[in-house]
């Protein structure tokens, strides 16, 4: 794919994700992403043929840009374990009360609707990734002294179950920025050292 190929389809990509974010899934069609990207059918169609297609290639596109340099931060120990997870940690929190462009909705609405593959979830793909960044900080942490935790891969599960119920709270009921620290204080309590 050229340059301005690749361009134009960064640039359908970001249209389709604040038009997902503003009318979820179900109710977003290939003329709404015309609409959006100020294109011809025939130009959206040389790139995507259907809503699906794109929702699911917004979706990877998210996923993918932070995923790779996540692990590699995780693994490189340049900084001290609890700042990076506190770090991790400030990004999630963000994710849960983004109101602007969020697709978490459509989403939700996307997979209660359609059966995807485990293997090609991209969800999963987040949610695993997550884990294994966040397992990866937790054992630094073990090594350099600054945690205490006897199965990190657990800790990292049930982490990220609680983040992913916090993401579902934010779209459904209020929460506020105060309950969400609080949930997260709790988990991370887990991890201090005995004295």
């Amino acid at each position: 794919m050229g340059e301005k190929s690749a361009q134009k389809k960064k640039h359908i990509l970001d249209k389709a994700r604040a038009v997902f974010s503003e009318k979820g899934y179900k109710n977003v069609t290939m003329k709404d992403i015309v609409d959006a990207c100020d294109i011809s059918r025939g130009g959206l169609y040389l790139y995507f043929s259907s809503t699906e297609e794109l929702f699911l290639a917004v979706l990877e596109n998210e996923f993918d840009e932070d995923d790779e340099e996540a692990v590699a931060a995780a693994l490189s120990g340049e900084a001290s374990a609890g700042d990076m997870l506190a770090l991790f940690l400030k990004e999630q929190k963000k994710s849960i009360l983004r109101k602007k462009n969020n697709i978490t909705i459509a989403t939700y609405e996307y997979f209660f609707n359609h059966k995807v593959s485990s293997k090609d979830n991209p969800l999963k793909k987040q949610f695993n990734t997550a884990v294994t960044i966040v397992e990866k900080l937790v054992e630094n942490g073990i090594e350099n002294g600054e945690f205490y935790c006897e199965n990190p891969l657990g800790f990292a599960r049930n982490l990220m179950y609680v983040v992913e119920g916090l993401k579902v709270m934010s779209k459904t009921c209020s929460i506020s920025e105060e309950a969400i620290d609080n949930e997260l204080m709790y988990i991370l309590e887990g991890l201090v050292p005995e004295e």
